[in-house]
């Protein structure tokens, strides 16, 4: 037996084992980890079983981000299939699958696509918005559970970013503003992902993102989007935002992920993160000394079709270079790893140019096998179908997600106290609204039920930014007066997912109880309304008194818009059945 194929072997011999017999081809195949997708949701079964082996057999990738899948079994259907075909190959390397977060209420291609069949917890500034660390570490452990059963070995986060410009796309993926709230939950999220003391084949691997923190985008406006490639730091903190990094190394986090984001106005090079020679090698690698696996936010070097949309290539600041040069940038600087890219040969070439070491590939190499050889990937390549099944979204995961979803709601606002039970409602924004007695008409309703968005300006003239909700925070007039109307008729009752800090005071004016939530399902949502659920949540973030109050805040500081009308930490505390309790700060 070749001792990397040995499980009595120590690791670091089967890693020198496995890498002495890799060709150059081999090992730069395991440094791109690009998206995979079954058949049957975008594209037929032929052509993904086509895809899969051009990339796993001919190009010999083996790390993927699955999206897609449709259900918990189809995921590990699919992840069975891929690593049959990995048995297929020269070494037989098994494939590492990850996934973005797939457990909330929200769907985005480019940070997470939910899958129904799993349990459905708050996002994650919900968790934030629980009291202590422990529910993050069992969501953390749940994930773990159901990634295990599906195959996937690889969760894409957490987000270890601080939300300190409210206007962020993506605050709703962090555990909020507070830093070292940011900082205890990210720690708690990857114990909960590892299940133990070490990595290991009970473990999902956890890829804390986003390197250096990429809370402060200018004027909030995400680097997905090539508009908007700038980040700021208007405070000078930016030693701040490296802080839950930090943390999370102390921790046993394994890798790291890069922004896409380039710095402007600081002492770092006006480039995207992952080829930031000041960020990466100086900060990263020497100062914190991480010599996990450094893996890039996607498509930096080339683009990929998404449905209609051309992503990429995002390597903001060098988007003169060719893919090969901005590879090149990459590796020097420390990275190991290219999200989304599928292109092996350009490291082939930059290796036989003798621009890049075969040494200095085979550091990555180590770096990634050492990874699959930790999580015992080539003793247990593959999963149980029927097993997904009865784990993923089991009841007793369910129930979890479901009481993390009613603990992070946040009451801003009693004034209409409990709603009465029996009462004729009319309603609007809620789907599911069974144990309710509703009525169609406004004027024959004893109380008023509105769901919300919190606002954002749609339509700002690009596919992805359909997806990064941004601009305003304000709702617009014609909302504030349906709303006026529906108060002067009956009680009303708001309910608003705080996807970003939404500007709240007009509808506190207008005497409704307003609670704000962060991914629940209508039923959880009504329950707490009735009273028959307790609210006790706390808000992970400030509420902004004003959008003139956002324009004039710093987008890296903290706390930072004046006078705010709620601050984190706030929440009415109410006990099931009990018409008023006291705020909580």
């Amino acid at each position: 037996m070749n001792d990397y194929l040995d499980p009595t072997q120590p690791i670091e011999r089967r890693i020198e084992d496995l890498l002495g017999r890799m060709t150059v081809a081999e090992k730069a195949g395991l440094m791109f980890h690009p998206t995979t997708e079954p058949g049957g949701d975008s594209l037929s079964a032929e052509d993904a079983l086509r895809g899969a082996q051009l990339n796993v057999v001919e190009r010999g990738i083996s790390h993927f981000n699955v999206l897609g899948g449709g259900d918990s079994a189809g995921v590990a259907s699919w992840h069975n299939t891929l690593q049959e075909l990995a048995a297929t190959t020269r070494l037989g390397i098994p494939i590492t699958l990850s996934s973005d977060p797939r457990h909330g209420f929200r769907s985005n291609p480019f940070t997470g696509q939910s899958l129904e069949s799993l349990s459905r917890w708050p996002e994650t500034t919900g968790i934030a918005a629980i009291a202590g660390t422990e529910s993050a570490r069992e969501y953390a452990d749940i994930i773990r559970r159901e990634f295990l059963a599906m195959g996937i070995r690889v969760y894409l986060g957490p987000m270890a970013d601080i939300f300190t410009e409210p206007r962020w796309s993506r605050g709703f993926g962090t555990f909020g503003e507070d830093p070292a709230r940011v900082a205890e939950l990210t720690v708690a999220f990857i114990e909960g992902l590892r299940g133990g003391a070490t990595l290991g084949p009970d473990s999902v691997a956890a890829v804390v993102k986003h390197f250096p923190g990429g809370g402060p985008q200018l004027r909030g406006d995400d680097a997905h989007d090539s508009r908007y490639p700038e980040q700021v730091y208007p405070g000078g903190v930016q030693e701040l935002h490296i802080e839950p990094f930090e943390k999370a190394f102390a921790a046993g986090a394994t890798q790291v992920m890069t922004y896409y984001g380039k710095p402007v106005g600081t002492e770092w090079d006006e480039v995207g993160f992952a080829f930031n020679a000041p960020v990466v090698r100086d900060i990263l690698r020497k100062r914190l000394h991480f010599d996990g696996i450094v893996v890039t936010d996607w498509n930096l070097l080339e683009s990929e079709r998404m449905g209609d949309l051309t992503f990429g290539p995002n390597g903001w600041g060098l988007e003169h270079l060719s893919p090969v040069k901005r590879a090149r940038i990459a590796i020097d600087v420390g990275v190991d790893q290219f999200g989304g890219d599928r292109n092996p040969a350009l490291i082939e070439e930059l290796v036989d140019s003798g621009a890049v070491t075969e040494e200095r590939i085979d550091q990555s190499a180590r770096r990634l096998l050492r990874e699959k050889f930790q999580l015992g990937l080539f003793e247990n390549r593959q999963v149980e179908i029927d097993r997904a099944r009865t784990t993923c979204g089991s009841p007793s995961f369910s129930e979890k997600g479901t009481a993390a979803q009613s603990a992070s709601l946040v009451l801003l606002s009693d004034e209409a106290g409990v709603l009465p039970a029996g009462s004729t409602v009319y309603v609007e924004g809620i789907q599911d609204s069974s144990g309710l007695t509703t009525t169609p008409n406004v004027g024959d309703a004893e109380a008023i039920i509105v769901r919300l968005e919190a606002p954002f300006e749609p339509g700002r003239g690009s596919v992805v930014a359909e997806y990064f909700h941004g601009g305003t925070l304000a709702f617009p007039q014609a909302t504030l007066d349906r709303l006026r109307n529906y108060a002067t008729q009956a009680p009303l009752y708001v309910s608003v997912f705080l996807e970003r800090p939404a500007i709240l005071g007009p509808l506190l004016e207008l005497g409704a109880t307003v609670l704000g939530e962060f991914g629940a399902s209508d039923s959880v949502v009504i329950n707490a309304l009735e009273g028959r659920t307790p609210l006790s949540g706390t808000l992970p973030f400030d509420i902004p008194s004003s959008m003139e109050a956002v324009e004039k805040s710093r987008e890296d500081v903290p706390f930072d818009t004046e006078e705010p009308l709620f601050r984190a930490g706030f929440g009415i505390a109410r006990d099931a059945n009990a018409p008023h309790m006291a705020a909580q700060a």
